[in-house]
């Protein structure tokens, strides 16, 4: 009975195996390079405590203790160890993430994983990997767009470190990205990233403006510049929304259109023209490829990647706003219409509505 009992447990991890080998290979791939990583770390005291740290940097360390600490009292975010230790990149990224559309429909691929479910992106922490990922897409027909990132969260399982590369963000831009994080760490849907994304996007962003407020004061130059960096990439890309739903409509004409030729022409006459009006609509601030001010915006949390000036974005271009920003005024109207505005009272309606992992 039990060498029966035996067989048939080995035969169905085999089996499980079998079905989810390339999950498996795509997650030991992923563990090994979070590995690395954290091998790697330094604890944040012992940085501190380094003569040879550049004092400004210590700085932002510190910063990121603070804004920790403001997410947990005044916006109820879950307390955590991220953020304790830090990985030097040595000037060079670290992580890649592939997002892909079909060639005529505004619709993330999704690759589905255990436990957690389905996402709309797929991360790499070794380049070629990702460009071959996105090659054997483009043969599949898809859209693709691959983004350098600057940070990543675990949801509370491994402790998330500082990466160098935060340190020479702004304080806004440090501000909403931790919060950014730390949001998804505190509350995470399975299988419902734009849901995740989205929150996760405005508590960073609204989390921003209090922190930098309640630690600068209302009349400070890290306020007024976070404000104006705001001001423009929340006019962008409510401007790439609209062309994501424009596109949507010119694909629904496509059913009865069998010549690719003819649609490829339609799609890019579209795409060029929401690329010219963007010009328009922001006083010829914005540049389409970058998708911020050039100047005054360098380190916007923006999280679609940037293109050469001569290559019009796809439908993945559209996608990554779609995952991360086209929720925000549902969010907005249900934080000020019915929490007025308590921030802790408005997270602790989310964990009881969303059941997270």
């Amino acid at each position: 009975m039990i060498k029966k009992l035996a067989l048939w447990t080995l035969l169905t991890i085999f089996l499980v195996a079998l079905f989810y080998r390339d999950e498996l290979r795509y997650g030991w791939m992923q563990a090994s390079g979070q590995i690395s990583i954290l091998m790697k770390v330094t604890d944040v005291e012992d940085v501190l405590a380094d003569p040879a740290f550049p004092d400004s940097l210590k700085q932002k360390i510190k910063l990121i203790e603070e804004i920790k600490q403001f997410g947990v009292d005044s916006l109820g975010l879950n307390p955590s160890k991220n953020y304790t230790t830090f990985y030097d990149q040595h000037g060079k990224p670290i992580l890649w993430v592939i997002t892909a559309s079909p060639r005529y429909k505004i619709e993330a691929k999704e690759w589905k994983f255990p436990i957690v479910g389905a996402f709309p992106y797929k991360g790499f922490f070794d380049e070629n990997k990702a460009n071959e990922q996105e090659a054997e897409l483009v043969q599949l027909d898809y859209d693709t767009d691959i983004n350098q990132v600057s940070a990543w969260s675990t949801l509370g399982y491994l402790k998330d470190p500082i990466l160098s590369s935060m340190l020479y963000r702004s304080e806004g831009s440090l501000a909403n990205l931790i919060l950014h994080e730390l949001t998804h760490g505190t509350l995470f849907v399975k299988g419902n990233l734009e849901l995740n994304e989205n929150l996760a996007s405005f508590v960073g962003d609204w989390g921003a403006v209090r922190f930098l407020t309640q630690k600068y004061g209302p009349d400070s130059e890290q306020l007024r510049k976070y404000e104006f960096s705001k001001k423009y990439n929340d006019a962008y890309a409510q401007h790439v929304l609209r062309g994501a739903t424009q596109l949507d409509s010119l694909y629904a004409t496509f059913a009865d259109q069998k010549v690719d030729v003819k649609k490829d022409t339609l799609k890019r006459n579209l795409i060029q023209r929401i690329v010219n009006t963007a010009d328009t609509l922001l006083s010829g601030r914005v540049s389409f490829s970058s998708g911020v001010d050039s100047t005054s915006l360098a380190d916007s949390t923006r999280r679609v990647p940037e293109k050469p000036e001569t290559e019009l974005p796809n439908n993945a271009y559209f996608v990554g706003y779609k995952t991360y920003r086209s929720k925000q005024n549902e969010f907005r109207r249900e934080f000020i219409d019915k929490f007025s505005g308590d921030f802790q009272k408005y997270m602790a309606y989310l964990k009881e509505k969303y059941p997270s992992l």
